[in-house]
């Protein structure tokens, strides 16, 4: 019985051999062609599993290709333009920020698209107004408490539209046009990279006396303007303790109801931020300033930085 059991068993192992030999592919090359891997690093998995034997420990999992991947064309400072426009619900917002010390733009949405002014053409009334000589107190007064009176003076006394014309031509205004009815100094159209580079103008090529007068007055500003209307919303709501100068425009009801907040953000006056906004009607001037606010809150990250 041993020696027949000898023989089974050595006849077992020859036919194992031969069996092995049948069923093991020739070479890897085949392995990757029916594994087909999705990517790169899955395909180095699939052949080192059959090359090599099962680690001791399981090897590190292989992020899915459903993994969120980094924007290139996201800021670095975190702001996402694209969302912006989702805070003015059934509305337009154009923003600007601009970023001195680094001397370029940091946020950038519908920069170009055009707006009424509402009250931030003031800023181009004082430039004309103190070329002509008219009292630094008077200019002041119009900027920090909006005075739309002592604006339709000045407006009237240096040329009316003609004041637009020129410091668009003077600075470089591509999108910026006088009202279309010459009494209307709020119906000058604007864009928000028109009026970024208004306040680069000022603050980087103006003479000092001038750059003094209006600044104070932008800095300066009260909290509601001489209509009654509360004008800290946007930039002074949302900045939080970084120092601010400003000019604001609201204006209702031809249409839509105007929301702009502007001016500079941050230590020596880094940061120029623009925020543009045609809403319904429907709207109260309290809720519309409140989207502003949301605008310029989201862009705290930007005018953090550096």
């Amino acid at each position: 019985m041993g020696k027949v059991s000898g023989v089974f068993l050595l006849v077992g192992i020859c036919l194992g051999a031969v069996m092995a030999m049948l069923l093991v592919p020739p070479s890897r090359s085949d392995t990757a062609v029916v594994a087909a891997p999705a990517s790169g690093a899955a395909a180095l998995t699939v052949e080192s599993e059959a090359a090599e034997p099962p680690p001791s420990e399981p090897p590190p999992s292989v992020p899915p290709k459903s993994s969120p991947q980094p924007n290139p064309g996201k800021p670095v400072t975190g702001v996402d333009p694209k969302t912006l426009s989702g805070l003015v619900p059934d509305g337009q917002v154009s923003v600007v920020v601009f970023d001195r010390l680094a001397k370029k733009t940091t946020v950038s949405l519908q920069a170009d698209r055009s707006y009424t002014s509402a009250s931030l053409v003031k800023i181009l009334i004082a430039l004309e107004a103190l070329k002509a000589g008219a009292s630094p107190g008077t200019v002041q007064r119009m900027l920090s408490v909006s005075d739309d009176g002592i604006a339709s003076e000045l407006w009237t006394a240096h040329g009316g539209p003609a004041i637009v014309t020129r410091w668009a031509t003077k600075i470089g205004l591509a999108g910026t046009r006088p009202p279309e009815d010459p009494g209307r100094w709020g119906d000058t159209r604007i864009t928000a990279a028109d009026i970024a580079k208004v306040y680069r103008y000022l603050l980087e090529q103006v003479g000092a006396g001038t750059r003094t007068t209006i600044m104070r007055g932008l800095s300066g500003a009260t909290e509601n303007g001489s209509d009654g209307i509360r004008q800290y919303f946007g930039v002074p709501d949302a900045v939080g303790d970084l120092p601010w100068s400003i000019k604001q425009g609201w204006a209702c009801c031809r249409g839509a109801r105007i929301m702009h907040s502007s001016g500079v953000v941050g230590e020596h006056d880094r940061h120029i931020v623009v925020v543009l906004t045609s809403q319904p009607t429907s709207t109260t001037y309290p809720g519309a300033g409140r989207r502003v606010t949301d605008v310029v809150k989201a862009l705290v990250p930007a005018l953090a930085a550096g």
